[in-house]
């Protein structure tokens, strides 16, 4: 998807379509702007209807903003001035100030995710789902899937979208996922990109090797040490001398990968290990001087986790807490318990025991609440049986 949740905000407010934006710092409520606007503006009643309507001067601004939440995702016209993903607030306020701060909505988004997958699954129903704004198609079995290369059914799955959710996305074909994943950023936004095999050379090749999902910045320094700079460069270097210096597992498969070899099945079904909330908080707090706000974070922590695990129908038995502290070190701490379970009380009651477990001198930034060991509800084994003491 182009933009994903950027895309989400448009169409709530498509004035600020084109303006650097970040979206960040807090989750969103009630949009507090309609009851500024009624409170300064009383001439008319403004409602939730009225979203596109407000003056784009009423919007926050990123130079304003105070705390220490970080960047979810920025426009590429924010992106300019070296605004990104995960970065600081009060960072990026010095690069972008004048961009447009919006909280996250991650209600709205998951809502729109689940819109635009059902879509897919309707035409293509061999799907792999990748995260909230990504998915993998394997369309070798549908009915016309091979026109012009698969152009014809990427048109279909463009057109079909935007008509169910007005969101544009772009698409790579190819015979694997290690290259579909590559070209789908070839013609971004709202792109179709086709890369056969013999295009490996003229249309990969060329491209520097962290746009190779698998390399991250570290790899890629030590490959650019080695003069490794582009994947043209990685396919140069025989197996042997790749192994030897990056790693029996790792060093093949950057040789594999440069060659655009990729023997992954699209996956249709992946069940999750864990599900997990966690927030960073705007300044640290303190276990004892801080108890009422710690104890409410961590309450609706829990809350929302139970609220994942019944929307998705699991339940799970290891329950734990990650905390981190104001220097930046992490405790993480969980508990097994007999019988799975889905309640938020429960959750709470257990996670809270994990929390005994950790000394709490240190001032706190974060706090998370997981859960794991998960089946599907109704697929769970009994409890198990608790030993008798005489």
């Amino acid at each position: 998807m182009d933009a994903f949740y950027a895309s989400v905000e448009w169409l709530r407010y498509p004035q600020l379509k084109g303006l650097p934006m970040v979206i960040g710092g807090g989750r969103r409520r009630e949009d507090d702007l309609i009851g500024r606007l009624n409170a300064e503006r009383p001439e008319r009643a403004w409602t939730a209807e009225h979203l596109a309507e407000i003056p784009v001067d009423w919007f926050p601004l990123l130079k304003d903003y105070v705390g220490r939440g970080v960047i979810t995702t920025a426009t590429y016209p924010a992106r300019q001035f070296g605004v990104g993903s995960a970065m600081g607030l009060m960072k990026a306020a010095k690069l972008c100030p004048q961009a447009i701060l919006l909280p996250v909505d991650f209600d709205e988004y998951r809502r729109f995710s689940r819109a635009f997958k059902t879509v897919v699954r309707d035409i293509a129903p061999v799907m792999e789902d990748r995260g909230v704004d990504e998915v993998y198609i394997d369309f070798t079995e549908v009915p016309g899937g091979q026109r012009e290369g698969g152009r014809v059914l990427a048109r279909l799955l463009q057109k079909s979208i935007f008509d169910a959710t007005g969101l544009t996305c772009s698409i790579g074909v190819a015979p694997n996922k290690l290259i579909a994943k590559m070209a789908s950023e070839f013609n971004k936004p709202n792109g179709i990109s086709i890369v056969h095999e013999t295009d490996l050379q003229p249309l990969i090749w060329p491209l520097p090797c962290r746009k190779i999902n698998g390399i991250g910045p570290k790899a890629d320094e030590k490959l650019q040490g080695h003069g490794i700079r582009t994947v043209g460069d990685l396919a140069a270097r025989e197996r042997p001398w790749l192994v030897q210096h990056f790693g029996k597992a790792y060093g093949a498969w950057l040789h594999d990968a440069a060659w655009g070899r990729d023997e992954r099945p699209v996956v249709t079904e992946s069940e999750p290990v864990s599900m997990s909330r966690e927030t960073t908080f705007d300044r640290d707090l303190h276990a004892v001087h801080d108890r009422a706000e710690l104890g409410a974070v961590f309450t609706q922590l829990c809350e929302q986790v139970a609220g994942d695990l019944q929307r998705k129908g699991y339940v799970g038995k290891t329950i734990g807490i990650k905390l981190r502290f104001d220097d930046f070190k992490i405790a993480t701490r969980d508990t097994t318990v007999a019988e799975h379970t889905q309640d938020a009380r429960r959750i709470r009651q257990v996670a809270g025991q994990c929390l005994k477990r950790v000394p709490l001198e240190r001032r706190l930034r974060l706090l998370g609440v997981r859960v794991g060991s998960l089946v599907k509800v109704g697929e769970a084994p009994p409890p198990e049986a608790l030993p008798l003491f005489e």
